[in-house]
């Protein structure tokens, strides 16, 4: 008798799963391919008729004013997921879904220098918490689909369905994360990841054409610039916590953040003269790949993206931490004997794994979008600039431990706190 109440029940809880990963998978898809059609629009638009640039103030201001009278509960963004993942409280609420949605159009027509990450998972995470009432989940169960929630929006918006399964599950791993979340994490990123493919969106594509031989004296300059990757990954950091601190302490009405903030970003803008900047910055991450960027490129776009951000903006980092890790990559191919391509695909996630604490997805994602064979140098340059990038990420709220933190204490012991 207990034999076949064990199957149904494997079966009933089998069932479960599936519908709730095809649920979230289709619905993130679905969120992320209006996000990104509608995301090319206002780019266009924004590149078309530039003196829209002047009026961010005026989008910081609709941006603040949105967010301090409707969306307070969801104002903290992928740190509130990460909250609720680790402590659990309440449901997030669905509003997430359409704010970050109008709020990041809105910062990129007007110019924002921001990402698009930051939405899709935050769109996905706030469709798949709408479940748990539904499916009367236990806390450990509602874990879960909050980490196919990440992953279906993180596999959907960069086309990396393995990068984003893993990421989800990397992001929160020194949290309480159980291993029945590995297969549903997967399945719901290639749900959510096929659903835009079908739907015919496209994402940027980049090719490494060259991948020398390892040898010991490319060894040494992977260390050398994995370094350096993870360094700026620190840089870009502090910078984004530091430009939010000062918003927060020196102006006190929330809404005046971001109109502020995009008066000096309108300004600066102008006074630079070029458009490179603007929004992702995806015709320059291209062209890293292919001719030495400007020496300045990744500390302007760095600079940018953590005022805008830290202002009060919507987005995400991750694209801009692309941008500013490929820049720097091509331009240190001016002194590191490396085909540029390599450095620019090295610094394209290497910078992204500093930034996040997230060498085992950023390494997948780098042989996801430039191919397996320049693996074992994106591989390392992700796991150096891991180790060399701080205890201090662009999300707040991530529980940090591990290796890495085991080594800080040694080296540092009562300072390592304050990397």
């Amino acid at each position: 008798m207990k034999q076949p109440n064990l199957k149904e029940s494997l079966l009933k809880n089998a069932t479960k799963w599936l519908v709730l990963c095809l649920a979230v998978g289709l619905l993130s898809g679905l969120a992320s391919a209006l996000f990104l059609v509608s995301l090319n629009w206002v780019s266009t638009f924004r590149d078309n008729h530039l003196f829209i640039v002047w009026l961010m103030p005026l989008g910081g201001l609709m941006v603040g004013l949105l967010y301090h009278y409707f969306g307070k509960e969801v104002v903290k963004g992928n740190n509130l997921i990460l909250e609720e993942y680790e402590n659990p409280k309440q449901k997030i609420p669905f509003k997430m879904v359409p704010l970050v949605l109008i709020g990041t159009l809105l910062t990129h027509l007007f110019g924002g220098s921001a990402g698009r990450e930051g939405t899709a998972v935050q769109m996905g995470s706030a469709i798949a918490d709408q479940f748990p009432s539904l499916f009367q989940l236990t806390k450990a169960e509602r874990r879960t689909l909050l980490i196919i929630g990440i992953s279906a929006g993180f596999a959907s918006v960069f086309g990396t369905p393995i990068a984003g399964a893993v990421f989800a599950i990397e992001i929160v791993f020194f949290s309480k994360v159980s291993y029945r979340s590995i297969v549903p994490s997967f399945f719901t990123a290639l749900v959510a990841y096929y659903t835009v493919e079908f739907l015919q969106i496209q994402h940027t594509h980049y090719t490494i054409p060259i991948i020398p031989s390892v040898s010991l004296v490319n060894f040494g300059w992977i260390l050398l610039v994995g370094i350096l990757f993870g360094l700026t990954a620190m840089a870009f950091s502090k910078t984004t916590h530091f430009f939010g601190n000062l918003f927060t302490k020196y102006i006190a009405f929330p809404p005046l953040r971001p109109m502020i903030g995009g008066i000096v970003l309108a300004i600066a803008f102008y006074c630079i003269g070029t458009t490179k900047f603007l929004g992702l910055g995806i015709p320059t991450l291209v062209e890293a790949f292919h001719t030495s960027s400007g020496n300045y490129d990744f500390l302007l776009k760095l600079l940018f993206t953590a005022f805008t951000l830290g202002a009060g903006f919507k987005g995400g980092e991750v694209t801009p931490l692309f941008f500013i890790g490929a820049t720097l990559g091509s331009t240190l191919s001016g002194f590191v004997p490396l085909p540029i391509a390599l450095l620019a695909g090295m610094g394209f996630v290497a910078v992204f794994s500093g930034a996040t604490h997230t060498p085992i997805a950023c390494t997948i994602m780098g042989m996801e979008l430039f191919g397996l064979d320049c693996g074992i140098y994106i591989g390392l340059a992700c796991l150096v600039a891991y180790f060399c990038s701080g205890s201090v990420g662009i999300y707040s709220s991530q529980i940090v431990n591990g290796p890495k933190q085991h080594l800080y204490k040694k080296l540092f012991q009562n300072d390592f706190e304050n990397l």
